[in-house]
């Protein structure tokens, strides 16, 4: 399949592709589905994991996006905020059933505020996507964000 400006329509799903990229619209829940959203992501360019404490203890794999690239369908008012430490980080979740969907987050090094989708919220993912995109991992502990952790196992 050629990559260049290539842009496909299905009722399920939608894909565009230029150059390097190939966006696909995903769309997402929580358990519940009080909240849900469609977010247009490149699982090709990569995803995230950290060692963290709060990243160790969600089980945190996520896409790292633009908040151009997310749409909050439904359920503002269904989530909940958890923030700790530097407070640059909205670590949100459904009040209802207690599913992370996504984050909020304010990272300078990458331009300023994203969005950070939970892959395990997308309802429409195949599982051969996932075994293909590339992880990236990052060692939070020690806040060496742009290093890779010494031991990426149980992440």
């Amino acid at each position: 399949m050629a990559r260049h400006g290539l842009k496909i329509e299905t009722a399920a799903i939608s894909v565009r592709c230029h150059r390097d990229t190939c966006m696909k619209t995903y769309k997402g829940s929580c358990h519940c589905r009080a909240v849900r959203f469609e977010a247009d992501i490149d699982m090709s360019a990569g995803t995230h994991k950290c060692n963290c404490s709060i990243c160790v203890k969600t089980r945190h794999w996520v896409v790292i996006n633009k908040p151009s690239a997310f749409r909050l369908l439904c359920g503002e008012t269904e989530l909940s905020d958890y923030q700790f430490g530097s407070k640059v980080e909205h670590h949100l979740f459904c009040r209802h059933c207690g599913v992370r969907s996504f984050q909020r987050v304010y990272i300078e090094q990458l331009g300023g505020g994203r969005v950070a989708v939970q892959i395990s919220a997308l309802d429409d993912v195949d599982p051969k996507e996932l075994i293909t995109a590339p992880i990236r991992y990052v060692d939070g502990r020690n806040n060496e964000w742009g290093e890779v952790p010494e031991e990426t196992r149980h992440l």
